[in-house]
């Protein structure tokens, strides 16, 4: 099983497909994670969800909430919470561009995608502005148009 590989090089661990579709992606950062043993080891098995996760700023730190990483089935009695918040490492000068943005209406900082960089865990996070139900209409009709010809050039 080949794993796709990211811009950096590193495998990816997992995408968020549904941000794509939810939001309109504005600005991409890259963020380190403050990880335990177990968590890093159940990510290397893939075993990790993005539903209903986002980034919160408070007191100067970002922080991931709503991510689900599973617990490690080898760890023995020493597990992680698979639900907790996890700290985002960011300079300063990046989290204050992300608290003016997200100040502004509507916006809000989803994560991407996750993947390995030099053997460090890292997340892809994007603010992004709320689509409208026509503009997800839209999308999935420009979609579909776009498959369409591609077959047909394939057929010929």
């Amino acid at each position: 099983m080949t794993k796709k590989k990211n811009s950096s090089g590193g495998p990816i661990i997992a995408q968020n497909k549904k941000a794509r579709h939810l939001y309109e992606l504005l600005e991409f950062f890259e963020a380190g994670i403050v990880l335990v043993g177990t968590e890093v080891k159940s990510l290397r098995a893939g075993q990790v969800s993005f539903t209903d996760s986002y980034v919160h700023i408070s007191n100067g730190e970002a922080w991931l909430l709503g991510t689900h990483i599973a617990p490690y089935a080898n760890a023995g009695y020493v597990q992680h919470d698979p639900d907790r918040d996890r700290k985002l490492l960011l300079n300063a000068r990046e989290i204050h561009t992300l608290r003016s943005r997200i100040e502004q209406k509507g916006l809000t900082i989803v994560p991407v995608k996750m993947y390995f960089k030099n053997s460090r865990v890292k997340v892809e996070i994007a603010v992004g502005r709320g689509k409208k139900l026509h503009d997800k209409r839209q999308d999935i009709k420009q979609r579909d148009v776009d498959r369409e010809t591609r077959r047909e050039i394939m057929n010929k």
